[in-house]
């Protein structure tokens, strides 16, 4: 089964893209190994983030906290407690929770001298909004400074974008390439309607671009974990909304995807 949707699907962005992110990275392996080596060899690390749990991703990103919320045990009234009469709560969420993420990141090395040569990161909500997204920026000028290509894909449309350009303001989705050596980032910008572009990845020296086809890599994903089969496409895709236009358009795919 494959994804109703001609490239990303909107409905990645939520609960599931802990899973999505990890076999992305996985599978990106899979598709970049074969075409560089024997002289660099991709592989997959992971560090951690200290992400805040905030209420707009309580039931979005982390599901869990939500459910540990609703059948929390009732603790006895604190002395300092109101007495008033109110109103009863819609919800109630933890005002600010930190917790620890892995992320994954996928990395080309040189063999011969272990040296990284590109990074592969596939962004986060951790690495969009603080306190992540601080440390992320630094780390971007790191790698920057250190030689190293940095390809990143964004597939989440929440929090703040690591590069910001006018022509980007409409796209729903973009991949960012700053090649070592540069002043400037090459950016593949793509909406929810395109299908996923097939981008650059650069190597060292004078070592020719390989190719990552990542509507491939999407469609590999989502048959893998068969998503269709958790996906309820009858809810309201994960924030922020789409405007009407598009809206109408995922209404009619998704009707005659039934």
């Amino acid at each position: 089964m494959t994804s109703p949707f001609p490239g990303m699907d909107p409905y990645l962005e939520g609960y599931v893209w802990p899973q999505v992110h990890s076999m992305l990275a996985n599978v990106i392996l899979e598709m970049l190994n074969p075409k560089i080596t024997p002289k660099y060899i991709a592989q997959l690390d992971l560090y951690m983030v200290r992400d805040a749990l905030l209420g707009e991703d309580i039931g979005i990103m982390y599901p869990d906290v939500e459910v540990v919320l609703n059948n929390k045990v009732e603790e006895p009234q604190m002395p300092y407690a109101s007495h008033a009469q109110t109103s009863p709560l819609t919800v109630s969420t933890p005002t600010l929770t930190l917790v620890d993420v892995k992320i994954p990141v996928v990395e080309i090395k040189d063999r011969a001298s272990n040296r990284l040569v590109t990074a592969i990161e596939i962004l986060s909500p951790v690495n969009k909004r603080d306190p992540g997204l601080e440390p992320y920026l630094k780390k971007r000028i790191e790698l920057f400074n250190a030689g190293v290509h940095l390809l990143e894909i964004d597939l989440i449309r929440r929090g703040k974008r690591p590069v910001k350009h006018r022509k980007l303001e409409d796209c729903h989705y973009t991949v960012n390439l700053t090649r070592a050596g540069t002043a400037r980032t090459d950016i593949w910008g793509f909406n929810v309607k395109d299908t996923a572009p097939i981008v650059s990845v650069p190597l060292a020296g004078e070592d020719p671009d390989v190719v990552l086809d990542l509507g491939e890599a999407l469609k590999i994903i989502y048959k893998r974990s068969m998503y269709h089969l958790s996906i309820d496409y009858k809810e309201t895709p994960p924030p922020p909304t789409f405007d009407t236009e598009v809206q109408q358009w995922m209404n009619e795919i998704l009707t005659n995807n039934e």
